[in-house]
């Protein structure tokens, strides 16, 4: 080996450092340009170690690289002259590049309502592409949404899904077999349609028979069957006693004072309170020549008040059925609407009441009685006091629930007169109690005030607990219509 010159020196670091880009040479004139070499063969060491020309920075740095690396034989690149200009070559062309495969048309399968996976074409696979993966089996997942495709169908349509698997739906169904159709298999637009029937069962057959057969054993379920069916039998037992019991035992007796009113009963009282001539005479009493027109009696009606002569006749009534039945009701005296006014006009006058109760008029005296009843009037309010002769007390009724101690006192020395006056007796009744009754039936309105005070006389003249209230007045309207009528209290 000679000496390393210059020229060499620089070749040898041209191939182990990168070279700086710079513009390629300019092509020689086209009257000086080379001819083309011929095809370097691989079998000259000296034409395939040479580099191609104009080489990029890159593809000298590598090959430096290699030649440093590499321990085949050949000539090195110190036997390339450092002066001698590289040769102009032709460029070799490049390796084809693997070929990739064609993208046709694919055919998805369709089965069981899932999309498989994609299949190529049978045109034949391309030598450089990857071969199609096999074709999966029915996995778990599509097992699942085959059976949830089952128990809970998409919306039916006329041809898959029949009305009575629509209505179960929400049941849970399990799949026991797969029958498929045979030859019954139709491709369009390049899908595969997968026909069958599925046989389904709701519960399980070995959970049918399981169940049937613990049934059977089980101690405790015969016990609540035994129980159910005798639970059924007393049901059906009370349902029949039901209906015979209102023929073996006699019905509840309605209290005197609510009996109702017939349907003949209830014609005439309508008659007579809406009828067009209101100065018909309707009834008369002789006793004490009171005459009730339809325009008198019309104060029975609904939401009226009442007037004196319906309040006095009735009081006669009261007074009439004593003495028929003496034994059912108390001895009782009733003080019409006028008395208390009369009492008191002018202040306490006595004298002016003193021949309202001789015992020629009466036929009895006032101490005789058990109680005695004295309306009390009020300008537009009706009121009760009670000179309760058997208790020994005097009682103020007030609808309202208001109390008037005056009225008691008045009628207190009142009696204590009438006592001395018929009888010649002097009796302390003014040390008697005075007292307001307390929880009375009282009114929701303005205008039964009349009708609450007749009906605390007539129940305290039965001797009987004041058990009516607001609801009855339109009965008891009514009914005190149909006793003016017949001229009859009952």
């Amino acid at each position: 080996m000679g000496a390393l010159t210059d020229s060499r020196k620089r070749l040898t670091a041209d191939h182990r450092l990168p070279i700086p880009s710079f513009p390629p040479p300019s092509p020689p004139p086209p009257s000086k340009r080379p001819k083309l070499a011929p095809f370097p063969s691989s079998l000259d060491p000296s034409t395939s170690a040479s580099p191609p020309p104009n080489p990029s920075p890159q593809i000298i740095h590598g090959a430096a690289a290699a030649a440093s690396t590499s321990n085949t034989p050949g000539p090195s690149s110190s036997s390339i002259p450092a002066c001698s200009p590289l040769p102009n070559r032709r460029r070799l062309p490049p390796p084809p590049p693997f070929k990739r495969p064609i993208h046709g048309p694919q055919r998805v399968l369709r089965a069981f309502r899932f999309d498989g996976p994609a299949r190529p074409h049978a045109a034949g696979p391309s030598w450089s592409s990857p071969p199609a993966p096999p074709p999966r089996s029915l996995g778990l997942e599509q097992y699942v949404e085959l059976v949830s495709s089952v128990s809970h169908p998409a919306p039916p349509t006329p041809t898959t899904i029949p009305d009575a698997a629509r209505e179960k739906e929400a049941v849970p169904l399990e799949v026991v077999a797969i029958e498929e159709d045979g030859d019954d298999r139709k491709q369009q637009d390049d899908e595969e349609v997968v026909r069958g029937s599925v046989v389904v069962r709701r519960v399980p057959l070995y959970k049918e028979l399981y169940e049937a057969s613990s049934r059977k054993r089980d101690a405790k379920l015969k016990t609540l069957e035994f129980e159910v069916r005798l639970a059924e039998e007393g049901r059906l037992g009370l349902e029949r006693l039901a209906e015979v019991l209102p023929r073996i035992s006699p019905k509840e007796e309605v209290p005197e004072p609510f009996v109702p009113l017939t349907d003949e009963d209830e014609e005439i009282v309508r008659e007579a309170l809406h009828g067009r001539n209101s100065r018909e005479r309707l009834a008369v009493h002789e006793p004490s020549n009171i005459v009730i027109t339809r325009e008198i009696l019309q104060c029975l009606n609904n939401q009226e008040w009442l007037n004196d002569e319906v309040i006095n006749l009735y009081l006669d009534l009261l007074k009439e059925r004593e003495l028929r039945q003496p034994s059912k009701f108390l001895r009782c005296h009733f003080f019409n609407t006028f008395f208390y006014k009369k009492l008191i006009s002018g202040g306490y006058d006595y004298k002016a009441v003193r021949r309202w109760t001789t015992k020629r008029k009466l036929g009895y005296s006032l101490i005789e009685c058990d109680k005695i009843f004295v309306p009390i009037h009020k300008e537009v309010h009706w009121c009760l006091a009670v000179i309760n002769i058997k208790d020994k007390k005097f009682q103020y009724l007030d609808s309202l629930g208001s109390m008037d101690m005056k009225v008691l006192r008045i009628l207190a020395r009142y009696f204590v007169d009438e006592v001395k006056d018929k009888s010649g007796q002097q009796i302390d009744a003014l040390s008697w109690k005075q007292e307001g009754v307390t929880n009375l039936p009282l009114q929701e309105n303005g205008w039964d005030c009349g009708m609450f005070m007749l009906k605390y006389i007539d129940f305290y003249s039965r001797n009987m607990d004041l058990i009516f209230g607001q609801k009855h007045m339109r009965y008891f309207r009514k009914r005190t219509a149909k006793e003016i009528l017949n001229l009859r209290a009952e």
